[in-house]
């Protein structure tokens, strides 16, 4: 009994001397192993605007293209405006309005977005991707369907409305050649696999939302996705450079479209977790029979 209650009394008084200690310990950890969290900015260079390694401007001192060796950002031709604007009033001014600022001709200020202001790749993106013009203005998340408008008419109605109010990012063309599909994965995994999920098949967010399927997704599509944040997808601009964007597509348009299954059965791609459970049942099923199979011939 006496040897019990020694034992817990040197418990206790190492605790109370050895905590302050642990403690002093830790905090001298955390003060040599701290770092800045970098804030949202868009000035960084080469993440998506103008500050970047190459920027080519014309006469009059208009950035026409900007970027570096990972992607190449360029700006529609000024000369598509004027289609441009006639494929807006056919086709996008019943609710985004003849101003492009949200307020249809019989509607109220907010009932659509503003258009005003926002970059080529964004109104490239949504319309490129099939979101836009919408098949039912009202639902609570658009679908990517077929695309209505095509690649031009798409670039001509971005030359319009960027017209209105010139602003970034431009239309990006990443160059894969030397991304790093490694890197890619991990960033992917890092900023993209909780709503996309780690097989980029998507997944169900809230209140009728849900994060899209990555499998048939062009790289340029990607990218303005990632730079432009669409729906309640975050915007990525301060926090991943070009080079590191370049790193993610390529890891999308490589091992999400085209796994490469090194285990022989990809299961269609359901997971890690769906995957453990397929092959749980399997062998423990399989094992079981010939346990069976063994005991009868006993």
């Amino acid at each position: 009994m006496k040897t019990r209650y020694r034992a817990s009394f040197v418990a206790v008084v190492t605790l109370v001397v050895a905590g302050p200690v642990l403690g002093l310990a830790a905090s001298a950890f955390a003060s040599t192993n701290t770092y800045t969290r970098t804030p949202y900015q868009t000035g960084r260079a080469n993440a998506g605007t103008p500050n970047s390694t190459n920027v080519v401007k014309n006469s009059s001192g208009t950035v026409v293209s900007y970027g570096n060796s990972a992607i190449t950002y360029t700006a529609p031709s000024p000369s598509l405006a004027t289609l441009g604007q006639s494929l807006f009033l056919e086709n996008c001014a019943s609710c985004h309005g003849t101003a492009a600022n949200g307020v249809p001709a019989n509607g109220t200020s907010g009932a659509f977005p503003n258009l005003v202001g926002l970059g080529p790749a964004t109104i490239d993106f949504w319309i490129e991707s099939g979101r836009m013009p919408a098949a039912d203005p009202r639902a609570v998340q658009a679908n990517r369907r077929v695309p209505r408008l095509s690649h031009s008419q798409a670039l001509a109605i971005a030359a319009w409305v960027n017209s209105l109010s010139p602003s970034y990012p431009d239309i990006p063309s990443p160059n894969l050649a030397s991304a790093n599909v490694s890197d890619g994965a991990a960033l992917f995994a890092l900023n993209c696999a909780a709503c996309h999920t780690i097989e980029g098949d998507g997944d169900a967010l809230a209140a009728g939302t849900f994060a899209p399927s990555l499998r048939n997704i062009p790289a340029y599509q990607v990218v303005e996705a990632i730079r432009t944040g669409p729906g309640n997808m975050p915007r990525f601009t301060g926090n991943l450079s070009d080079f590191q964007v370049a790193d993610i597509v390529k890891y999308v348009t490589t091992e999400i479209q085209h796994p490469q299954n090194p285990g022989g059965f990809g299961l269609g791609g359901l997971g890690p977790v769906a995957e453990g459970f397929v092959g749980l049942l399997l062998g423990v099923g399989l094992l079981a029979l010939v346990g069976f199979w063994v005991g009868e011939r006993q």
